[in-house]
């Protein structure tokens, strides 16, 4: 029995630590950087492992100079002029919100204050006590207070409570200072899942966001992990949650991707499974979310986020040319799922970049053979 035991850890370290995708023209595996088997991603102008930017998942030049500015200065005044000018009912807007709220929180986590020494994150104290009536810097507080709650403290404890206690609160503030805005509801999607609403609590939340902005992905991402198995639904609710926005997504909204994040929520974590990812359910969503990405807006802030998430499964399901005409649209920022469940979002996909070059170029391909 010992002797079966040690069989089956062995085979599972092989599934999870030495994955060797093989396709028709041989074998493709990792190997040390400089070994002369090794595809060189450089070679397709993709950009270096230390120069990927963790921050976001696609580029926003307006935001990263804005968060430099505020940074640097200590001033809000530019995060609020940015977000007064930003459409409401927008994915941007929601995703700034999440910028500058992660950007304070982290400066908080590095700084946190002392005896004679200003915490990090001031900024934002200042942008809401001199202008405690400005939509969006109610939405920044709130959404502050939501990355505190999971950042500092342990779901289901005192101090969790109390924290998103506070956000729930900071939500109904910002609702109140932006009746038609979706942000604050948006918001208060994560407080729900952290405290476990009640499923009547949570729809009647979950219709103020449809009133508002039926089509806001963002929305639907956070309305997602409510519904799964790990917090308060299941598998089948979840699958059923993604594939209605999918069915009811009006031409060119990338809500036609949302059964490929409700396949990613629910994957084992460890398969054992030959050919997973390419079976029904995989082929299926990857295809919904291929389509997704090809009809939508080329300016939508949210094609990122299910292009890199097309990576992951194009890479697992050895769909090599398919996952590079990804990277070449998504490369040099990583600030999206899954890289960012990893504790090196970076290393995490200069990883399956680095398998989506060898898979291609192992099949006849190179960088003069890949469009652009």
């Amino acid at each position: 029995m010992e002797i079966l035991w040690v069989l089956m850890a062995l085979a599972m370290l092989a599934v999870v630590l030495v994955p060797l995708l093989r396709r028709r023209r041989g074998a493709v595996g990792l190997v040390p950087p400089g070994h002369p088997d090794a595809a060189d991603p450089a070679n397709y102008g993709f950009a270096h492992e230390e120069e990927l930017d963790i921050r976001m998942p696609g580029p926003d030049h307006d935001l990263l100079e804005v968060l430099d500015l505020v940074q640097r200065t200590q001033d809000y005044r530019g995060a609020q002029q940015l977000l007064a000018g930003t459409e409401a009912e927008g994915e941007r807007r929601w995703q700034r919100v999440q910028a500058f709220a992660g950007a304070a929180s982290l400066e908080l986590a590095q700084r946190p204050g002392g005896v004679g020494e200003t915490p990090g994150g001031q900024w934002l104290r200042v942008w809401r006590a001199e202008a405690p009536k400005d939509a969006g810097g109610a939405a920044v507080q709130a959404e502050f207070l939501v990355q505190q709650a999971w950042r500092t403290a342990t779901p289901g404890t005192d101090e969790f409570r109390i924290i998103m206690e506070e956000a729930k609160e900071a939500c109904s503030q910002a609702a109140l200072l932006a009746p038609g805005d979706p942000i604050a509801y948006i918001v208060e999607l994560s407080v729900a899942r952290g405290l476990g609403y009640p499923r009547e609590e949570f729809e009647q939340l979950w219709l103020k966001i449809l009133d508002r902005a039926p089509n806001h992905m963002g929305a639907h991402l956070a309305a997602l992990h409510y519904w799964c198995e790990k917090w308060h639904g299941s598998r089948d609710l979840a699958y059923s949650f993604a594939e209605a926005a999918a069915a009811r997504a009006p031409r060119g909204s990338l809500l036609a991707a949302m059964p490929l994040f409700a396949v990613f929520e629910h994957l084992p974590e460890v398969n054992m499974v030959r050919g997973f990812y390419q079976s029904e359910v995989v082929t299926k969503a990857v295809h919904g979310a291929l389509h997704a990405v090809h009809s939508a807006r080329p300016d939508d802030p949210m094609q990122a986020h299910v292009r890199h998430l097309l990576v992951f499964f194009l890479v697992r399901g050895e769909r090599w040319a398919e996952a590079m005409n990804q990277l070449i649209v998504i490369d040099g920022h990583v600030g999206a799922l899954p890289w960012t469940l990893s504790h090196d979002p970076a290393a995490e996909f200069a990883v399956y970049r680095a398998l989506a070059v060898a898979g291609y170029e192992a099949n006849g391909g190179s960088p003069a053979t890949l469009p652009h």
